[in-house]
């Protein structure tokens, strides 16, 4: 089972954690990852995009000019595709772009990309995380005692207002609760921090280790 050194706020080591192997020992699968992001990413768009063809602009109806004689080509309307102010050939419309992922392929994602913060190094775990209230240099200074720098991933047991309050106002750190994680939050982060108390629903999620 591999473990990880367990830091309190000042950043000063207070003993190790044990992590759970069907987590965090896992093979880690780059397609699966790749295909479960882009299908989150896709889940999310709009689908409004939408242009006219021919037969929705107005106007067109009566021919430009003769078929023949005229020494130009020919042409039934001006609402033609190659016309200013013709229709769109072969132009988008609205549809939707949700691809279809299981829920097998999701844990498998999740427990490859948290593999993969292990392996790399980009993991690191806290005791707990407290503040009497909102205080956004408290929350820079538990980054600092903890060196983590660029985009961070704070990893939350579960909703804490103080926390959040104090963390909002840093625009390179993220907050995500252990039970909702999803795999393109741990891959975009440079740095992901759980509280103990966060690993501890982690490991005890079903939708997670099995």
């Amino acid at each position: 089972m591999a473990t990880i050194e367990l830091r309190d706020s000042r950043g000063k080591k207070v003993g190790s954690r044990d992590l759970p192997a069907d987590v965090f020992e896992s093979t880690v699968s780059v397609p699966l990852m790749h295909q479960v992001v882009v299908a989150g990413m896709a889940g999310i768009r709009a689908g409004t995009h939408s242009t006219k063809t021919r037969g929705d602009v107005s106007g067109g109806g009566k021919k430009p000019w003769r078929q023949k004689g005229t020494g130009r080509a020919r042409q039934g309307s001006i609402r033609s595709p190659q016309w200013v102010g013709g229709g769109v050939a072969h132009g988008p419309h609205p549809h939707g772009h949700e691809m279809r992922v299981n829920k097998k392929m999701k844990r498998g994602a999740l427990r490859s990309a948290l593999t993969d913060a292990l392996q790399s190094g980009k993991l690191a775990v806290v005791d707990d995380i407290a503040f009497e209230e909102p205080k956004t240099r408290e929350a820079a200074g538990l980054l600092k005692a903890l060196e983590l720098e660029g985009k961070v991933l704070v990893v939350l047991p579960e909703p804490q207002d103080v926390v959040e309050r104090s963390f909002r106002n840093l625009p390179f750190v993220r907050i995500a609760y252990a039970k909702s994680l999803g795999t393109y939050e741990v891959l975009r982060a440079d740095r992901v921090l759980f509280t103990d108390a966060a690993l501890g629903v982690l490991e005890g999620a079903r939708g997670v280790a099995e």
